[in-house]
């Protein structure tokens, strides 16, 4: 040991054995009772922790102050990275692994001495000392193979690596190389003896047989055909594109994993994605990032997996690869088992970077693997290579924006930049598909006269046609995807062309193919794992906007006849399992509107663990289920799934959706003449104009709807729409004309929809009379309405009849704040909970009165807030200038002037919009209570009324 320049010895044993294992574990603490052990072994005296501390003591004076450290579990020393030789060892044999450099590796190796700590016999000294030495072993055994594999110095090698094979006998990677060394002299028969001599050992020190890389050994020397090593690098890689962009998350990712990868095993990184999705640009692109690692050879080998020539067997794949490593074509044998054992013995002390550019299959590709330690293979492939163990996945999305935008400019210049909203358009038409981007950016680079808002707008039109490079075009990429599938594959695919939703579930798209649950799900993930279909979130499909316009053309193959029955099944399941969510009590209301038979697919509505979850995720596809109805000449169904949602978006607030295709399903039964249908759309398109405010509209299509259904003679759906024409007198503040009218309607129950009827007109008597001030009336109406709630067994119903109870009792004096509070707060909860958002708002704003009672204006001003935020996410218009009012009132008890009159102001601008005369009025009456407003002229102050 060297402390300051000078030798400094430590003589004591137990001394020794402390150094020792504090230097093998440099860097962490060792506990006192692993110290004890070393020492002592298992017989340790009962003074050991107090000779152990004599013995850190006496270490501690020999070193430089505060090297050796004492924390509660033990102690530590922390050396200088050069302090400590096997440190330094280790450093240089990664680098002269990283490099594949023999110097380095000698350097290394020249640090040795003998034996790691030799003269220290403690057991856990002796089995840490031992694996530093089996270290230093795997250290040379690499040397001699980069030297063996370029032809230096087997003469001198043959010496020393007979003294480590007598050293070492069941070495077998030893053994090797001096064969290899002894061939390579001309010493065939001495080669050959070593083999036996090894055989010999193994079987009578271990009852085995040589393993199968020495027995291969032995087989290629025997037959004289050992090859011969090659003093030049091998560079077969294909040139990377300069106008790389993008992907660096990606990069960094796989540049850590083969970084981080087992030195003692090839690194293998597989790249999959859609087609043109840039994935062999990307595998060029690392490699020659990460070339310089793998000085040996850089083969490259395209497996035209998708191509329009048939795959490349992996026989004719290893001569290939052979003949890239220069071996003559007659010294490759014929037969697969021997060129693959030929393949890893050309590969055995090297380190190779092989690029398998569109592998196809796991099998094709599972033999052609490097073997040999410290080199990498870079796979890419459409499809997910799930049969490969121990490598490292990366599946390639699009590019995301700013990527897609800047490899466009990379491409096509400077025009790209003067139009930055058409270009990201373009990137956007692209769908940020790497190769529809070149495609486009090419057809810029060579059209000078085009600005980019040219190439937007033909790409608007239709993008596949115009993504075209001389032969490369981004149809031609899908359809070698799409040749390559199964029968059933293809068909499904084909039929996927028609769905018209922007995503899909198992449930739809059995109902579409006509296939079960099972079989549909099977099918889908085969095509998730060729990338012509997307797993976003499990169960949920979709693809991408290029290979759906790819499929729609393949969908315009189909017969007519099997497009329009694909779509009637995908229509029907979509209409019955909307109809699913309705509660079971109202199940027979929407079967009379809806007036169809049995479901053609029961089996998979069967399936639904969930319906209200599922339209929720359905609910951006409905609108297209609507419009494809109309144009496959099934326009039944768009209506039927417009009433069919209704409920469940009208409670969640979806209201702009609710209007959307309130609209557009009334104009579908005006326009085929369906009386009934278009009546009872009638009633549905007034919900969403009325909570949008236009209330003058929503009255006019109700006395429509009464009108038709009187017409037709269906009292029943008459009374629907009165009662909602009850609703509609009460929203807008006719609160006595609602009562008249609610109280009028039959209260007996002779048909199914009385349920629905009763819950309104309940609602509307109890509302007006609230309203009105007539609390007690209110109170026993939505008391009536809270036992027509319970028999329906809507959550949400059942939440809005209690916050209208508790409000009720609250202004009526029943209950006192802190009741009502609580009472008030377990019914949002319920309301929260089961997504009734418009009830939820007018909960919050009573809520928010009650605290305004108590003086706690800050509360109340939160809750209002909270409200009104959401009100305003729903479009809720009418709910909004309630609520400006309510803050502005609160906002005024709290002492800003200000603030309340601009929210009057707003709230007044609302209800005059609208034409809502008691909300006109509310405001007025707030801004009135301001008092004048004083604004200075000049130098004084003007009233302004």
């Amino acid at each position: 040991m060297t402390v300051d320049g000078r030798s400094v010895g430590v003589a004591a044993g137990r001394d020794r054995a402390v150094l020792a294992m504090l230097l093998l574990h440099a860097g962490r603490t060792v506990g006192v009772a692993e110290m004890i052990e070393a020492v002592w072994y298992d017989d340790p005296p009962p003074t050991a922790r107090g000779q152990l501390q004599t013995c850190v003591s006496r270490l501690r004076r020999a070193l430089p102050a505060g090297t050796i450290e004492t924390d509660p579990a033990g102690y530590r020393i922390r050396p200088q990275p050069d302090d400590v030789d096997a440190l330094v060892f280790e450093r240089l044999v990664a680098a002269a692994r990283d490099k594949n450099d023999p110097a380095l590796f000698r350097q290394a190796l020249d640090l040795w001495r003998g034996p790691a700590l030799a003269e220290i016999e403690s057991p856990p000294v002796r089995r840490a000392a031992a694996a530093l030495d089996e270290r230093r072993l795997a250290a040379i055994e690499d040397r001699a193979g980069i030297e063996l594999a370029r032809d230096r110095a087997p003469r001198e090698l043959i010496g020393e690596l007979s003294t480590l094979v007598a050293e070492f006998p069941l070495r077998e990677r030893l053994r090797g190389l001096l064969m290899t060394a002894l061939f390579r002299q001309g010493r065939q028969a001495d080669a050959l003896a070593e083999f036996r001599r090894a055989r010999a050992v193994l079987r009578d020190e271990l009852g085995i047989d040589p393993g199968r890389e020495l027995t291969e050994l032995h087989a290629r020397i025997l037959n004289g055909d050992l090859p011969e090593p090659r003093t030049g690098v091998v560079r077969c890689l294909p040139r990377t594109v300069s106008d790389f962009s993008g992907r660096s998350a990606v990069v960094d990712r796989l540049v850590r994993a083969v970084a981080a990868s087992d030195p003692g095993a090839p690194a293998i990184a597989v790249i999959d994605g859609m087609a043109g999705s840039g994935k062999t640009t990307l595998a060029l692109h690392l490699a020659a990032l990460l070339s310089e690692r793998y000085p040996d050879a850089h083969l490259f080998l395209d497996l035209q997996g998708h191509s329009s020539e048939q795959p490349l067997e992996p026989a004719a794949a290893l001569l290939i690869l052979l003949r890239q490593l220069g071996i003559a074509a007659e010294k490759i044998p014929a037969a697969y088992v021997e060129r693959v054992a030929l393949w890893r013995t050309e590969m055995s002390g090297r380190r190779l970077l092989v690029l398998f550019d569109n592998a196809a299959a796991s099998g094709q590709i599972a033999d052609l693997l490097p073997t040999s330690p410290g080199s990498l293979a870079l796979v890419t492939s459409r499809r997910r290579l799930t049969g490969l163990d121990g490598v490292h996945p990366e599946s390639l999305d699009v590019l995301d924006p700013d990527e897609a935008v800047d490899l466009l400019a990379r491409i096509a210049g400077d025009r790209v930049r003067a139009e930055p909203e058409k270009a990201a358009e373009v990137a956007h038409r692209c769908g940020g598909l790497p190769l529809a981007i070149r495609l486009a950016g090419a057809r810029l680079a060579h059209r000078p006269s085009w600005r980019v808002s040219d190439l937007a707008r033909r790409l608007a039109e239709s993008a596949l046609p115009e993504l075209v490079a001389e032969d490369r075009t981004v149809a031609n990429a899908f359809a070698l995807s799409y040749r390559q599938l199964g029968d059933p594959a293809r068909r499904l695919f084909r039929l996927l062309g028609l769905h018209p939703g922007t995503d899909f579930d198992v449930l739809g798209v059995a109902a579409l193919a006509g296939l079960s649950a099972h079989d549909a799900e099977a099918v889908l993930d085969g095509l998730v794992d060729v990338h012509l279909v997307d797993e976003p979130t499990s169960g949920i499909y979709r693809m991408h906007d290029l290979l759906r316009e790819f499929a729609s053309t393949l969908a315009a193959t189909i017969g007519a006849g099997d497009r329009a029955e694909a779509l009637r099944h995908l229509l029907d399941h979509e209409m019955h399992a909307a109809a699913a969510t309705v509660p079971p009590a109202l199940q027979p209301h929407l079967m009379d509107d809806l007036r169809v038979g049995a479901p053609l697919r029961p089996d998979l509505l069967d399936k639904l663990d969930d319906p209200a979850a599922r339209l929720e995720r359905e609910r951006t596809n409905l609108m297209a289920y609507l419009e494809v109805a109309v144009t496959a000449d099934l326009p039944e169904y768009a209506w039927r799934i417009a009433r069919a949602a209704w409920r469940h978006l009208w409670y969640g607030g979806d209201l702009d959706d609710v209007d959307a295709q309130g609209r557009r399903a009334l104009q579908v039964t005006e326009s085929i003449g369906n009386r009934t249908a278009t009546a009872i759309m009638l009633n549905y398109a007034a919900s969403a104009s009325a909570r949008h405010g236009a209330v003058d509209e929503a009255i006019t299509f109700l006395r429509r709807a009464i009108g038709l259904r009187q017409e037709l003679g269906e009292t029943a759906g008459a009374t629907i729409s009165m009662g909602n024409l009850a609703v509609m007198y009460e929203v807008s503040g006719r609160w006595t004309e609602a009562i008249e009218l609610a109280a009028g309607m039959s209260q007996g129950r002779t048909h199914p929809k009385d349920l629905q009827r009763d819950t309104n007109r309940l609602n509307v008597l109890g509302l007006s009379c609230f309203r009105l001030g007539r609390y007690a009336e209110a109170l026993r109406y939505h008391r009536l309405r809270l036992l027509v709630v319970l028999d329906i067994r809507d959550p949400r119903l059942i939440g809005d009849a209690l916050q209208s109870i508790v409000a009720t009792k609250y202004r009526g004096g029943v209950i006192g704040f802190e009741t009502a509070y609580r009472q008030m707060s377990v019914a949002l909860r319920l309301l929260n909970r089961s997504g009734y958002a418009s009830a939820e708002v007018d909960g919050r704003a009573e809520l928010a009165g009650m605290l305004r009672d108590q003086g706690r204006f800050a509360d109340a001003i939160a809750e209002l807030r909270r409200a009104l935020t959401q009100a305003e996410w729903q479009g809720e218009r009418i709910q909004q200038s309630q609520l400006r009012c309510a803050l502005a009132t609160t906002t005024q008890l709290a002492g800003d002037v200000a603030g309340a009159r601009e929210l009057y102001e707003s709230s007044l601008a609302i209800a005059t919009e609208l034409r809502v005369p008691y909300l006109i009025a509310d405001a007025r009456r707030g801004l009135e209570s301001l008092g004048p407003v004083l604004r200075r002229i000049g130098g004084g102050e003007t009233m302004v009324a």
